[in-house]
């Protein structure tokens, strides 16, 4: 069965704000939460539906590969990472949307009560996201590439194995919790009175209680540390795209889950080419004498040099195409064109045999411009290019 349009779900027009959206799927996760809907697999999948509609939609990048390429855009295979490429659970939603509402809670811990769905009981508190930046060529971006990174951040402590503790005996049930990880309160809301559940504040939701702090990591669980990732970047990647690999983050303390690593992709300047989407632009330069007489040149693509022929009478403006030499789309969607932009060189400055030869040329009926209606503008070339 195909996806529905996440505008549709979210009862969306294209061009809603980042508020509607966010106002919108607050409505939905109310409306078909599974503690309102119990064993209702319906409502179940509504609700991960618009989770999922949400994920992408409450993201800038997400949100603009998918109204250009539609679900293809945002996939496993599109290098966004989150839920879109599919097999969301519940338990990411809950992680991922827990602050939607912004006031300091999970909104289905405060208008539900849902201990355990978010978290369960001694996942302690998740660790922060790294973000770095990965500088790529022209010429890796053209086949994809795996980068070799040394990251600086939090890892788990290697004496208490993230645990805080100086030794097992240091470590005790919470006893405000009791060891359950979750407090319940009565709290009123826009609902009405309802009894909820939150983290516990004493433990964080560890439900464990450290009385003898570890000496190397003072307690936290997480040091300072590195480590050495490999990074698969595919062909295609553009600036400002961001890969996020889950889990490859700063450590959570007290042995709570890793944050994920942000990966913001930069394109080194090439010497030669220009990239304009998936096509690659080379500005190509010629003597008067070529373009009129017609010439063969070398000019510079992703791949190497290739040869190319100018025909007599090329004019400046002419836009000549190599199918396929440009980049690949990130979808794996076929690949874009080298467009060679011919400019015909006018010197600025003659000496005296050159500007001889010039004026007799000049006089020339030949050499009068008559563009006639065979010469195509640039804009006609543009269209007949994109036809």
């Amino acid at each position: 069965m195909a996806k529905r349009d996440y505008y549709e779900v979210l009862g969306l027009d294209k061009g809603a704000e980042a508020a509607a959206i966010k106002k919108a799927y607050r409505k939905l996760a109310l409306k078909y939460h599974p503690d309102r809907n119990p064993d209702d697999k319906e409502a179940e999948e509504k609700f991960k539906e618009a989770a999922e509609a949400y994920e992408v939609l409450s993201d800038e990048q997400k949100r603009a590969r998918y109204d250009r390429y539609g679900h293809a855009g945002v996939n496993a295979n599109a290098g966004g990472g989150g839920f879109s490429g599919g097999g969301m659970t519940m338990e990411d939603i809950f992680q991922q949307f827990g602050d939607i509402f912004g006031d300091g809670g999970s909104p289905f811990e405060s208008f539900f009560g849902g201990a355990g769905r978010g978290r369960s009981r001694g996942a302690g508190q998740k660790g922060t996201n790294l973000r770095i930046k990965v500088a790529l060529t022209l010429e890796e971006i053209a086949t994809g590439v795996t980068k070799r990174i040394k990251v600086r951040k939090q890892v788990t402590c290697d004496s208490c194995n993230g645990s805080g503790a100086r030794d097992a005996g240091s470590v005790q049930t919470c006893t405000t919790c009791r060891g359950g990880g979750y407090v319940r309160q009565v709290k009123n809301t826009f609902l009405g009175q309802m009894q909820t559940t939150v983290t516990c504040p004493t433990c964080g939701g560890t439900g464990q209680q450290v009385t003898a702090k570890c000496n190397k990591c003072g307690g936290a669980g997480t040091m300072q540390g590195e480590e050495t990732l490999e990074i698969e970047i595919p062909g295609g990647v553009e600036e400002g795209m961001q890969l996020s690999l889950r889990g490859k983050g700063n450590a959570g303390p007290k042995g709570g889950p890793a944050g994920d690593l942000l990966v913001n992709i930069e394109e080194k300047p090439h010497d030669h080419l220009q990239r304009d989407g998936m096509n690659l632009v080379y500005e190509l330069y010629l003597n008067f004498a070529d373009a009129a007489l017609g010439t063969s040149v070398e000019v510079p693509t992703i791949e190497g040099r290739v040869k190319i022929k100018v025909p007599a009478g090329t004019q400046s403006g002419k836009i000549f195409r190599l199918k396929g030499k440009g980049l690949p789309s990130v979808q794996s969607y076929g690949r874009g064109d080298q467009l060679i932009h011919v400019n015909v060189w006018t010197p600025k400055k003659l000496n005296d045999e050159e500007r001889t030869l010039l004026e007799k040329l000049r006089s020339m009926d030949n050499f009068n411009p008559q563009p006639g209606k065979s010469e195509k503008g640039f804009f006609e070339k543009m269209k007949d290019y994109f036809k």
